[in-house]
């Protein structure tokens, strides 16, 4: 019963409803019957002896009496209450397929309702708030969700707010180490081993934060970017690999293109998501291995795989590699350098162009990452 549709239920309890009521009022009018038939049949037996005198009931042994009339008072007993079964068995039918398809109007508002949770993302919290008049019974609830939702709008904008703030405070103090440190180093070239080390780990690290703060301010402004480029997605592929092939060939992976598209939205975001999933294919693989992009025109949008010949990822964690610093294998990442906010990247464009994004598949053998993007 606890799978079942909350439609079902209604149907299977409106049934179960209509086929009590309906035995009751059988087994009442059942007795009624039986008995205004036992009266007739006593009156025509009265009628057809008189001398025995007035009976209360129908009596098939009395003297005298036609064998017919018992058939037929008996038979037409036997056919009411037949008759009165098939009734309640069609009533219960008639009235649980009605039910079924009133309940599933009167539930229409609470699946229009899914439907719009549904569509409820961070980006769009105050465009799905219910404004049009709703059911007394959904007022209430109507009311919640539409508070739920400033609280949730009022949150994801302080989170954002005070993320952008923090990295653009962050970026000024970090450039100016940055510059000492490099001017330090310039300046004393003949250091000693141990600081020669120590300067170098500060410039990685120094380097890494900067990248950081720029991925930060990067994925706070995504919201003001125009999507009204037209881009033809070929040309931007080789460009892509004509940036990445020093860290291609440093790694010895080929690089390979198949197929082209064009769409509509931000040119400098699309490079971006190519750009981030390629360097990720290229940075965990298998050396002399291969990265292979596939543009797929469909009617409606475009598909694009980026498949590689690396390890692979565990399946348990293939949905969250594009959470926000998020890895994988974390001693790994450190060594290529990388701040966990790649693919979070990716997902945030893919999700502003309306599209999807996820694994398609991944095994010892290599990862393929599936994007899907609408053309316009």
């Amino acid at each position: 019963m606890k799978k079942l549709s909350l439609q079902w239920r209604i149907t299977l309890m409106t049934a179960l409803l209509i086929c009590s009521t309906c035995m009751a009022m059988n087994w009442l009018i059942g007795c009624s019957g039986r008995h205004y038939m036992d009266s007739i049949g006593a009156n025509l037996s009265t009628a057809i002896d008189p001398s025995e005198g007035a009976v209360e009931y129908f009596d098939p042994s009395r003297e005298g009496l036609d064998p017919n009339l018992t058939i037929v008072i008996y038979g037409a007993q036997n056919s009411f209450t037949a008759t009165n079964w098939y009734i309640t068995a069609a009533v219960t039918l008639l009235g649980g397929i009605l039910a079924y398809f009133v309940s599933g109007r009167a539930l229409r508002p609470l699946r229009t309702f899914v439907a719009q949770v549904e569509k409820v993302q961070p980006d769009n919290l105050a465009d799905m708030k219910i404004t049009e008049e709703v059911l007394p019974e959904f007022r209430q609830f109507s009311d919640s969700f539409n508070q739920m939702l400033e609280r949730l709008d009022e949150g994801f904008t302080a989170q954002r707010q005070f993320t952008g703030n923090a990295a653009h405070e962050l970026r000024t103090p970090l450039a100016l180490m940055q510059a000492q440190v490099e001017l330090f180093s310039a300046e004393h070239p003949d250091v000693l081993p141990e600081t020669a080390d120590f300067l170098r780990l500060l410039r990685e690290q120094t380097e890494r934060m900067t990248q950081m703060t720029r991925t930060l301010l990067e994925m706070c402004g995504l919201q003001a970017v125009p999507c009204t480029d037209h881009i033809e997605l070929g040309p931007m592929i080789d460009e892509i690999f004509a940036d990445l092939a020093p860290l291609a060939e440093k790694n010895n992976i080929t690089l390979e293109r198949e197929g082209d598209g064009v769409m509509t939205g931000s040119d400098t975001l699309i490079y971006r998501l190519l750009f981030n999933l390629t360097e990720n294919a290229i940075k965990y693989n298998r050396p002399g291995g291969a990265v292979r992009l596939f543009v797929t025109p469909e009617p409606e949008k475009l598909l694009i795989r980026v498949s590689d010949t690396g390890p692979g990822i565990p399946e348990r964690f293939q949905r969250s590699i594009f959470q926000p610093f998020f890895r994988v294998d974390k001693s790994r990442s450190r060594e290529y350098g990388g701040v966990g906010l790649g693919l979070s990247l990716v997902w945030e464009i893919v999700k502003l162009h309306g599209g999807t994004v996820c694994v398609e598949n991944s095994s010892e053998a290599g990862t393929t990452v599936a994007v899907s993007l609408p053309l316009r």
